[in-house]
This record gives C-alpha cells, structure tokens and sequence, in this order.
C-alpha cells in the first residue's frame, strides 16, 4: 500500500492523555459502518440502563420495534424486543472506546442505576489501554476501553514493539504495512 493517510483525522477518538475530553454527542444520521443489535425482554429497562449507565442516548425510536441509542459517532446500538434472552452471558463482546476520565464515573453510573450489575474493572492491559466489562440486563458484555498516554519506557511499550508497533517518529516497523 502506497497512499497513508493519519486514520485519526476521521476517528471521533481523542489522542490519548489525562486530559482527553470525549466527544460531543454526534445527533447526526450517517451509514453505519458497523452497529450491535441486542436483543432485549424488557425495552425500557435496557434503555434505562444504556442511556444512565453506560452514556448513551436515545437517536431514535420506533415504538416497541426498535430503539437507536448512540454515544459517540460510530458507536450505534440497536435494541430490538425479544421474547428471552440468553441466561448466560455469550463469550462474545462488544468493545467501545471512551476516554480515562469516563472510567471511574461508568462503574458508578452502571452500579447506581443496576446495583446487581456485573462491572469487571477497570483493568489495565497489556496494549496500554485502561478497560471495564459490563454485563447489561441484556446478558450483553460489553467494554468500554480508554487509551493511557504511551510512555516509551513502559511494559506496555515493550509489548506493543515486540509484535512490530511502534510509536510515531520511532523507526519504521510494520505499521505502514497496518495503514
């Protein structure tokens, strides 16, 4: 590939740092490159949930079909009715990015509007990022990831350069081949 391109110049993700602000609330109707629909036993429950909890808003409705509640631009869900859901959270999940200083104030927002709510986190990880899994009433895991600003001498670091990332203005490795 020959034409590189700096692919956050269309992400709604901020640089990473202690300072990140998220995203205004994108309200605007697009393609959906990639969107989860969840099925749900209880449509005004899961939408309480995903809006005081996890911090998404309602785009739309179509009553007792379908609601569309959005975060940040391309982070689109759909709740649709469904007779059950599964007792068992499935292995699968979905991830969201959000920013360091959401982290704390998700947990508390999951756990004050669902007591009971599985809240996994936060967790720092190996590719540098800060995550919490929530299970939704839904049986729906899902994580929201915050990037940490990268520190060159961390772990963290070492990790990302031994499978061939490397940070901006540091020597070529593959990540034009990732562009």
């Amino acid at each position: 590939m020959s034409d590189y391109y700096n692919a956050f110049e269309i992400s709604p993700v901020p640089a990473p740092g202690p300072d990140a602000v998220p995203p205004e609330p994108f309200r605007g109707i697009y393609g959906m490159p990639a969107f989860v629909t969840i099925p749900t036993g209880d449509l005004a429950a899961s939408v309480d949930f995903w809006v005081r909890g996890l911090g998404f808003f309602e785009l739309f409705s179509i009553p007792g079909r379908l609601v569309h509640l959005r975060r940040w631009a391309f982070q689109d869900v759909l709740l649709v009715p469904a007779a059950s859901v599964p007792e068992q959270t499935p292995a699968m999940s979905v991830s969201f990015a959000c920013v360091l200083s959401e982290v704390d104030s998700l947990v508390e927002a999951c756990r004050a509007v669902r007591p009971d709510s599985v809240v996994d986190g936060p967790r720092d990880t190996p590719w540098n990022t800060r995550d919490v899994a929530v299970t939704t009433p839904e049986n729906a895991r899902v994580v929201f990831t915050a990037a940490k600003p990268f520190d060159p001498e961390s772990q963290e670091a070492r990790n990302l350069e031994a499978v061939g990332i490397t940070p901006p203005g540091v020597g070529r490795g593959d990540n034009e081949e990732h562009g």
